[in-house]
């Protein structure tokens, strides 16, 4: 079975509750992993020339530990009021958005996997990235451009609905492609920071 990556998910739903409860008590902020936040940028080093699939899946955990730690990171939604949670909301976007640029610069720099035919799912990743960030650009723009009360819930919906789709990225995908790949990610300092294994049966 592969690891699960339980960051994303866990805060989403934090996150998409907050969003819902527009009017009632603000939710306590999410807590930020304290854990695991060295660069792993510098890890990568660690990793024997001779073991380049162990390299490339080092800097490829480096790059999507970008949006892991904004997504540990994002400001907290304040639902006491339609304006006030259109005002976080609108933040909270706007850190998504720049965690997502962070994170696909990284992979542009990383550039493709040293195995052949292994291009495929780092460029279907990239595309998902794509496709979540217009979407949040968008949601934020909704909000920020909402003049009455039944705009900012539904821009607000929308708001939710987006970040539902970020703890749906499947930010492994890339080292899930092949079981070459998989094992160079178990090989990978920087990666074991970002898996858990799965619960047991």
């Amino acid at each position: 079975m592969r690891p699960r990556l339980s960051v994303l998910a866990a805060l989403a739903t934090g996150i998409g509750i907050g969003l819902a409860g527009c009017g009632q008590q603000p939710p306590a902020s999410p807590q930020a992993r304290q854990g695991g936040q060295s660069d792993t940028s510098s890890q990568s080093g660690t990793s024997s020339q001779a073991d380049p699939a162990a390299t490339w899946a080092d800097g490829y955990c480096g790059a999507v530990t970008h949006l892991v730690r904004t997504l540990s990171n994002l400001p907290t939604v304040d639902p006491t009021s339609p304006q006030q949670a259109s005002l976080t909301s609108s933040r909270l976007l706007e850190s998504v958005v720049g965690g997502i640029d962070e994170t696909v610069a990284g992979l542009d720099r990383l550039g493709p996997p040293p195995l052949a035919g292994d291009e495929q799912a780092r460029g279907e990743l990239l595309h998902d990235f794509s496709s979540v960030r217009q979407r949040a650009d968008r949601a934020r723009r909704q909000i920020d451009s909402a003049r009455d009360t039944d705009a900012t819930r539904a821009a607000l919906g929308e708001a939710r609905s987006t970040l539902d789709e970020v703890a749906k990225l499947d930010l492994l995908k890339a080292l899930d492609a092949t079981p070459e790949l998989s094992a160079a990610g178990k090989r990978a300092p920087g990666c074991q920071q970002l898996v858990v294994p799965p619960a047991p049966q």
